[in-house]
């Protein structure tokens, strides 16, 4: 269960994820930005609070360079049972969610995606490498490389501060 996963990749912008259409995304496309990438659940007692933060932030800080990149995730209590369609509609409709939501993925374990490798690879939260629980969030900057590791009880707007750092917005 401890062992590390060898990750070679030096960016995020080195992988390739789909999305919620089963269509390939390569990374790449996000070189410049400021990334916020969220393991999501539609019906986690942290959904509500995540989501709206999340769309307020995006909102907010989207025209100065800030992408968020949200993962569908169903390793916690079965808590995002539908499919990735649907886990999009339920974060656009309900949140007004701008921002992409992919393909859903497995944050834990043997079938890991492997960007969470890597970006496990590059922090440790309170489980050591393992994501603890939905609405795990990590802040990466416009090079790629993971800034900073937000636990799910941390509110997206508790470090509003590190994002307008990362993006080199006046604070």
């Amino acid at each position: 269960m401890g062992a590390s996963v060898s990750v070679p990749q030096k960016s995020i912008h080195e992988f390739t994820v789909k999305d919620y259409k089963n269509q390939d995304v390569d990374l790449s496309i996000y070189k410049g930005k400021v990334l916020l990438v969220v393991n999501v659940a539609s019906k986690c007692g942290l959904t509500d609070s995540n989501y709206t933060q999340l769309t307020d932030l995006y909102n907010k800080y989207k025209d100065q360079g800030l992408e968020i990149l949200a993962f569908p995730c169903n390793q916690f209590l079965n808590q995002e049972p539908g499919s990735s369609q649907e886990a999009q509609e339920f974060a656009c409709t309900r949140y007004k969610a701008e921002y992409p939501i992919f393909q859903k993925v497995q944050v834990n374990g043997a079938k890991t995606e492997p960007v969470y490798n890597f970006l496990k690879s590059n922090t440790s939260g309170f489980l050591g490498s393992r994501i603890k629980w939905n609405f795990t969030k990590f802040l990466v900057d416009k090079d790629g490389n993971v800034l900073a590791r937000y636990g799910p009880s941390t509110a997206p707007l508790a470090f509003e501060a590190d994002i307008k750092k990362a993006l080199g917005v006046d604070m």
